[in-house]
C-alpha cells in the first residue's frame, strides 16, 4: 500500500481544484479535448515523464486556463513516489506551474524520504500543435523548472551531489496530426533539456563524476484510439553525474481516459532503471488530472 501523502501535496491538490471551480464559472477553456495534454510529474503540461509545447489547461488565445493533478507510484523495490501540483496557463501563451514531490526511500533508508518542490515557467514561441495543420511548423516552446531539494542533507550529499536546488532549461516541438493513423489521431513530441538533476534532482544536482549541464532528449508519441481514450509512450535519456550508482534513461507506456473534457485518469507503467542501490526499477504509475 502507498504512504500517506503530505500535506503539501493535499494543499496544492486542493488548491488546483479550487481554481478549477473558479475556472469553471469564470474562465472555462473552449480548446478541443486533450489539447493541454497531462500534467507530468514536475507540473508542467505534457506527458507523465517529460515536458511538451502545449500550454496547461483549456484556455483559448482570450482565457486562462488550469489544471490541477495527483500522482501515485510505487517500484519493485519498494520506492514511493507522491507528486502533486497546480498549473495556469494564460492566453495560450504562457504557464506557470508548482509541484511538490515525495520520494520515500523503502529500506535503502528505511522510514525516510526525500522532499522536492518544482516551480516552472513555459512560453509558447511560434505554431498551433492543433490549429496549424496546413503548416509542417510544430507548435514550439520553452521552458525553465526551479527545483529546489528538501532534504538534501539526509541522502544526496551522503552519495555525492553537489547542490540541493537547480535550474533545468528546456526546448519542446509537439504536432497533432488529425486523422493521421486509420482516423486517429497522432501526436509527437520532442523535447531538449539542459539539466545536473540526478533522478529528477530527488538524488540533487551535479556530482563527484559531473557536475555540468547537459542536454538531454526526450521522445514522446501518442494516438487518440477513440475519442475518450488516449494511448502513448515516452523515453527520456538522463545523466549520469553519480560514481556510487549509474543512472539510466527513464520510459514508460501510458494509457490516459478522458471520461469528462474535465477530468482525465492516466496509467502507465514505468521503467527507471538504477535508483541508489537497487537495480531494474520499474513502477505502476497512476495519475488524476482536472482541466479547466
Amino acid at each position: 500500500m502507498l504512504h500517506k501523502p503530505s500535506t503539501n501535496l493535499f494543499t496544492l491538490t486542493f488548491t488546483g481544484m479550487l481554481l478549477g471551480s473558479y475556472c469553471s464559472n469564470a474562465l472555462a477553456g473552449d480548446r478541443l479535448l486533450a489539447t493541454g495534454g497531462v500534467m507530468q510529474v514536475e507540473g508542467s503540461a505534457g506527458g507523465g515523464l517529460t515536458p511538451w509545447a502545449l500550454i496547461s489547461g483549456y484556455g483559448t488565445d482570450a482565457q486562462v486556463g488550469v489544471s490541477g493533478f495527483y500522482t501515485q507510484a510505487k517500484t519493485r523495490g519498494g520506492f514511493e513516489l507522491d507528486s502533486g501540483g497546480i498549473s495556469v496557463g494564460f492566453h495560450n501563451r504562457i504557464e506557470l506551474s508548482l509541484a511538490h514531490t515525495k520520494f520515500g526511500l523503502s529500506n535503502t533508508v528505511p522510514n525516510e524520504s526525500i522532499r522536492m518542490s518544482t516551480l516552472g515557467v513555459k512560453l509558447r514561441l511560434v505554431g498551433d500543435a492543433v490549429y496549424d495543420q496546413d503548416l509542417w511548423l510544430p507548435q514550439i516552446a520553452v521552458g525553465t523548472q526551479f527545483k529546489h531539494n528538501e532534504d538534501f542533507d539526509l541522502v544526496p550529499k551522503a552519495l555525492g551531489a553537489k547542490d540541493a536546488s537547480g535550474l533545468d532549461y528546456y526546448v519542446s516541438a509537439t504536432k497533432l496530426y488529425l486523422s493521421a493513423i486509420g482516423g486517429r489521431n497522432l501526436l509527437l513530441n520532442a523535447t531538449l533539456q539542459a539539466t545536473k538533476g540526478n533522478q529528477f534532482g530527488l538524488l540533487g544536482f551535479g556530482g563527484d563524476k559531473n557536475d555540468d549541464y547537459r542536454v538531454e532528449p526526450a521522445f514522446s508519441a501518442a494516438v487518440m484510439i477513440t475519442d475518450s481514450l488516449l494511448a502513448g509512450m515516452e523515453y527520456r535519456y538522463k545523466p549520469d553525474n553519480l560514481s556510487v550508482f549509474e543512472e539510466e534513461d527513464a520510459k514508460d507506456v501510458f494509457v490516459t481516459w478522458f471520461p469528462h473534457k474535465n477530468f482525465s485518469v492516466t496509467g502507465a507503467y514505468v521503467d527507471l532503471g538504477n535508483i541508489a542501490n537497487k537495480d531494474n526499477q520499474t513502477a505502476w504509475y497512476l495519475s488524476g488530472q482536472i482541466s479547466y
